[in-house]
């Protein structure tokens, strides 16, 4: 068969072969052609030692990134390629590097090393497509498959563990029953992974169209790497408004969200203070005071722990503090609210109330329609530049200062002024602003 390569990689191929060397295009690459994508990037494989690549492409730019590992990435026609000496690994001691590669070997036995079928497959236009472990049929039955025993190849990298997970989410995968026994019974060895490395599998699958099914098929995976969930497993919510078991719920929120790795992470974690909050009424129902901030407060221990960047620890902290408070569908309410989270954190907090909200009962709640007149008003105050915060004042601080205050007394008179528009109270013109402040104290705080 024949697969549609860029010209610039037919080209690189082509000039392996004319110096008598075998070079393929392997992995992902070759995956996503064959369902009919087009890769982001094409990865490399080749007979060919580093020096010989240094050699046949002296009129590009070649970079030495891993010659331990055989890996050289080559600049060729405004593009980088990563190629990869044919290789064999032995025993991996730390659980996620090999500690010596050989080089010397075919083809079949660089593909053997490989982490599943469908990723192990090459192709080059002069002899088609190489496929030695059926992956693209496990590619057309959506079936994720280890390639040869899958304990042996979870041993020597158990981050292939979240891979798998990853993939399976992305390409809404199920996980063959061997390959998926030996994740479960391996999990532990995620505890060798860097916690870099577990937030990147993590968050890439958290926003597959799978992630659903796979958080609800595997969920001991997700409690090694976060055992905060643990909790959340069979929690019964004993609540009318809660159909699912809190885990349930969490996957269910998840999936509702877009596909924005920090939304989906704070629908992750937006509940998942709430078994250390339980009481129970009279009627022995269960309601959960306080849950937003003290599951704020453990999803910033959290993602602390995974090296979370902090701007979106801040940003993924603040939906969950926030999520389960009622906005009133008024103009000043929405006003207020912009004016405190800012406008992408305030239309992300409707989204994950939303998604909270279809997820408590399995469709849109009697809530749905005061988020949607949320969504509106809002919608129609950003349309309209109307004022929000202090910046978008008709006047400023220099304007606040030619009255004669200084120093805090400035922002006081600001923080005064938006206030008063944000109530309604004066308009956001200039005249009617500068009017209002000649009538303000020298010590005002705002409200």
């Amino acid at each position: 068969m024949k697969l549609p390569l860029p010209s610039a990689v037919t080209s690189i191929l082509s000039r392996y072969e004319a110096a008598g060397f075998e070079a393929y295009a392997v992995g992902g690459c070759v995956r996503d052609l064959l369902r009919g994508l087009d890769p982001d990037d094409f990865d490399l494989t080749t007979n060919a030692r580093p020096a010989d690549t240094l050699s046949l492409f002296s009129d590009c730019r070649v970079l030495e990134t891993g010659l331990k590992h055989g890996t050289v990435t080559l600049f060729f026609e405004g593009k980088s390629y990563e190629i990869t000496t044919f290789r064999a690994e032995t025993d991996y001691t730390d659980g996620r590097h090999p500690d010596a590669v050989s080089f010397g070997v075919s083809l079949n036995e660089d593909l053997l090393r490989r982490d599943f079928t469908i990723n192990a497959m090459a192709y080059a236009p002069q002899c088609g497509l190489i496929d030695l472990f059926d992956g693209r049929e496990d590619l057309e039955k959506g079936v994720l498959r280890c390639v040869g025993e899958p304990s042996r190849r979870f041993s020597e990298d158990a981050l292939r563990i979240l891979r798998a997970v990853r993939f399976a989410s992305r390409l809404s995968f199920s996980i063959e029953e061997d390959t998926a026994a030996a994740m479960l019974a391996l999990a532990p060895r995620l505890s060798l992974i860097s916690a870099e490395r577990i937030n990147a599998e993590l968050t890439k699958a958290l926003v597959g169209d799978g992630i659903e099914a796979v958080l609800l098929t595997y969920p001991s995976l997700f409690t090694q790497v976060i055992p905060e969930l643990q909790s959340c497993l069979h929690y019964d919510q004993n609540n009318p408004h809660h159909r699912f078991d809190l885990f349930t719920h969490l996957a269910k929120t998840v999936a509702a969200l877009p596909q924005d790795p920090i939304l989906r992470m704070a629908g992750l974690l937006h509940d998942i203070g709430k078994p250390p909050t339980q009481h129970l009424d009279s009627e022995g129902i269960s309601h959960f005071y306080g849950h937003a901030a003290v599951s704020a407060e453990m999803a910033r221990d959290i993602l602390t722990r995974l090296r979370f960047r902090n701007i979106d620890i801040s940003r993924i902290t603040t939906l969950i503090r926030y999520h389960d408070g009622v906005i009133e569908a008024t103009e000043t309410a929405v006003k207020r609210r912009l004016h405190r989270l800012g406008q992408e954190i305030f239309f992300d907090l409707l989204a994950l109330q939303h998604a909270d909200h279809v997820a408590q009962l399995g469709e849109p709640s009697f809530r749905a329609a005061h988020n949607e007149e949320l969504f509106r008003i809002a919608n129609t105050i950003m349309s309209n530049s109307e004022c929000v915060s202090r910046t978008s004042l008709a006047i400023n601080g220099h304007d606040v200062s030619a009255t004669g205050r200084r120093g805090k007394e400035i922002g006081e008179a600001l923080a005064v002024l938006l206030d008063a528009v944000l109530d309604g109270r004066i308009e956001n013109e200039r005249e009617a602003l500068l009017r209002y402040l000649e009538t303000l104290p020298y010590s005002q705080h705002s409200s």
